[in-house]
């Protein structure tokens, strides 16, 4: 299983590959999605949709897990992330890829066992589980990987679910 991990945003959006294969799990890639900053909202969705096409296409990944956004109480902030997580989902479908949904705190219960944990926590916990010795000093990126963990894992459960 090749797990794409987003961590939607407008303005910078995390985006990290993680393989996995029987108990093991590797890094396959990571970066940060930076639309210019002074576009308007449809230029920087229109950038975002671009560069994760190019993304699907050249990766391959088999699956795709997105963070959803959390209740913030700037709504104009939420939506804007409802909006790059929207068009994560278009990008996926349109490449013929089922689309997970996890709540911020899932992903931290997953990686961390708490899921209250900061983001140096999960950033930290990313780092250990991939056996890499420091990410980026983005968030943006550790939090992607942080999701497309959070996937695996939950395929997994469901998995030994299914075989009892």
């Amino acid at each position: 299983m090749r797990v794409l991990g987003i961590d939607p945003g407008t303005y910078k959006m995390g985006v990290g590959i993680v393989n996995a294969f029987g108990d093991d799990i590797s890094l396959e890639h990571f970066e940060v999605l930076s639309p210019k900053k002074h576009d308007s909202l449809a230029e920087r969705l229109y950038f975002l949709y671009s560069k994760l096409s190019e993304i699907i296409s050249e990766v391959k990944p088999t699956e795709v897990a997105i963070e959803e956004p959390f209740a913030a109480r700037n709504v104009k902030a939420a939506m804007a992330i409802g909006q790059a997580q929207a068009i994560a989902m278009v990008a996926a479908a349109q490449n013929g890829l089922s689309v997970s949904n996890y709540a911020p705190s899932q992903v931290k219960q997953s990686v961390t066992d708490y899921g209250g944990s900061s983001k140096e926590q999960v950033q930290e916990m990313v780092s250990v589980l991939l056996g890499i010795d420091s990410l980026t000093d983005s968030f943006d990126a550790s939090d992607a990987l942080a999701v497309a963990i959070c996937h695996i894992n939950a395929s997994r459960m469901i998995d030994f679910q299914i075989r009892g």
